[in-house]
């Protein structure tokens, strides 16, 4: 996999990407939540952020986008990746790109999650994240560096 720094000709596959993975694991779209996708650009790179593309022969199989928060802080959001290519390391990949922009450019970072979502936490702990608290069936988790 490829990871590449994302661009709005990708806005369509980004979209059906994370969508898909929602469904997958049986949550629905949420105006709201999924605002974000709306505006990549603005939401994420607007802020001094990044989102980044997981590319496999041309197309897009995963993302992971950082928010800057205030305080030197940012939120890693959107770790999806296709089921057909987790299990080969590619969503430490992605995490790990995350991480990297993060590192360089806040002093800390959080995540939430579903508490469902127990390979991705497991993922999360192994990379340094503590769980600080639980709202509503989601975890949040904080990596200050």
């Amino acid at each position: 996999m490829i990871i590449q720094r994302y661009d709005d000709s990708r806005k369509e596959e980004v979209h059906d990407v994370v969508l898909g993975v929602l469904k997958e694991h049986g949550f629905e779209p949420d105006r709201l939540k999924d605002a974000d996708l709306n505006d990549i650009n603005g939401y994420y790179f607007g802020s001094g952020g990044a989102f980044f593309v997981g590319i496999v022969d041309g197309k897009v199989v995963g993302t992971a986008g950082v928010r800057k928060l205030s305080g030197n802080r940012c939120e890693i959001r959107r770790i999806y990746l296709k089921k057909a290519f987790r299990g080969k390391g590619n969503g430490k990949q992605l995490l790990r790109t995350a991480l990297d922009f993060a590192e360089k450019n806040c002093s800390g970072v959080f995540l939430k999650t579903d508490s469902t979502l127990t390979k991705a936490i497991d993922m999360y702990l192994k990379h340094g994240f503590t769980f600080k608290k639980e709202e509503t069936g989601y975890l949040y988790f904080e990596k200050i560096f």
